[in-house]
Formats: structure tokens, sequence, C-alpha cells
């Protein structure tokens, strides 16, 4: 089984919480929390992670060359925003209550939402995925997907048609939902809208058109279906069994 870090999980819960909701099981390089003072404060800036296999892995499905320029152009401009956001906020902060201050403020918050999500959206997408992927998933997940779905291919035709219908670019999200203790699928816009506070995203497909353009074009169905065939069930079993101990 995929082995999904738990101080990495409890270390972001208060910025993802900020971030539109997201509670993200996210990878080691993140975020780091240890430290103080200066040193601290430049630990805390949050890092891209490494794709967990090379570009090329995922041939045919995703192509090397979108995975290079989607990890290292385009969840690099989120990581590169989010640290913004976060330090223009605390220098607005330390501006007072002065009227260009508090108009600031209102951007920044935004740029902390969309960018905050976005990085953690991919930090768990590249994870999502792996060589020679695809198929039923087995164990807990399996189970919680028949007793929430009624079967698998219900549930996959569920996810897929949320994601081809996402409005202008966004998310198809299988997420689990603590209060109620169930999966549910969310179809969200942008990065944060659209999202349900409090749910933990287990697997997640990202169909801004940066992510399938070069290769399936305007073709997001095909896009979208061609993503079965890489999923890492066994990450996304992981991710279940965080989400449902840390919430229990």
């Amino acid at each position: 089984m995929a082995k999904v870090n738990r101080r990495e999980v409890l270390g972001t819960l208060g910025t993802l919480a900020a971030a539109g909701g997201w509670i993200g099981l996210t990878a080691d390089e993140t975020i780091a929390q240890e430290g103080s003072g200066t040193a601290a404060a430049a630990s805390r800036e949050y890092k891209l992670p490494p794709l967990p296999y090379a570009a090329d892995a995922l041939e045919p499905h995703i192509d090397a060359q979108t995975m290079t320029l989607h990890h290292g152009k385009h969840h690099a401009s989120y990581v590169k925003g989010l640290n913004d956001a976060i330090t223009k906020l605390e220098a607005a902060r330390q501006g007072g209550a002065t009227s260009a201050g508090l108009e600031a403020i209102r951007d920044l918050t935004d740029s902390l939402a969309f960018n905050g999500s976005g990085h953690v959206l991919h930090c768990v997408f590249w994870e999502n995925m792996k060589k020679g992927g695809g198929g039923e998933p087995k164990g807990a997940i399996a189970k919680q997907i028949a007793g929430d779905f009624g079967s698998f291919a219900n549930f996959q035709a569920h996810f897929a048609t949320a994601s081809k219908k996402v409005q202008g670019s966004g998310w198809g999200i299988l997420a689990w939902e603590p209060l109620s203790r169930r999966l549910i699928v969310l179809g969200a816009e942008k990065h944060q809208n659209l999202t349900m506070f409090g749910c933990i995203p287990l697997l997640v497909l990202d169909v801004w058109e940066h992510a399938y353009y070069l290769k399936y074009q305007n073709n997001r169905g095909g896009y979208v279906d061609a993503f079965g065939n890489v999923v890492n069930w066994e990450n996304v079993d992981s991710r279940l069994s965080m989400a449902t101990k840390l919430t229990a």
C-alpha cells in the first residue's frame, strides 16, 4: 500500500481550510513545519514536490511534454502564487487598518484560495497516478465505493460525467465527507469553487485545458476516459485510510 505522511497531513490542515476548505493529503515536500524564527519562516514556504515518476511514465495516456509543462510551469506558478499571497498578507497586516491595506486583503485572500487550492490538488493529482495503473480498486476503497455508489461501474460513470461536465476549468474530485462518513463526487470550477468545506480529496482529475490539450486538443472526454488507465488505486486506498482515521 502506498504511504501517505501523517505529519504532512496534520501540518497543512489550517492553511488548507483557508484555501477553499480542502484538507489535502500531500507529498512530504510541500511544506516543512519544524524550526523557529526566521529559519522557521523560510522552512514554511510551500515547495513544488518532484513528480513521483518519470515525465514519460504515463505514456501513451498522458504524454511527457504535457507532464513536464503541467508540473514545471503550471503547478510551479501556483506554489509561487501561494507563497506570494502569504508574504503580502503579512505585509498588509503590518500596514495597519489603512484603506490601501484593507483593499489589498480582499485580492490577496482570493489569491490565497486560488493558488492554495491549486497547489493542494496538484500534489494529490501526481500521486493519484502511476505507470501500469487503472483497473478496479481493492480493499477498503473498493468496499466504500460499492457501498456509497452501488457499484464501481456506477462510480466510474458518475466521476467521469462530473469531470467532463465541469464548466470551463476545474477538477473532478472523489472526496471523503467526514460528517456523513461517505464518499462524494464533486465537480470543482477553477480550483476552489463549488467545493464543500471539510471534505478530504482522495482522487482528483485535473480538467484544465493545460492538462490535456497538447495530446487530446478539445477532446476532454477522451482524456477523462484515458485517466482510468493510470489511476493509482493503492494511493487512493491509503488516502481513504488516513482520512477515516483523522476524522474518526
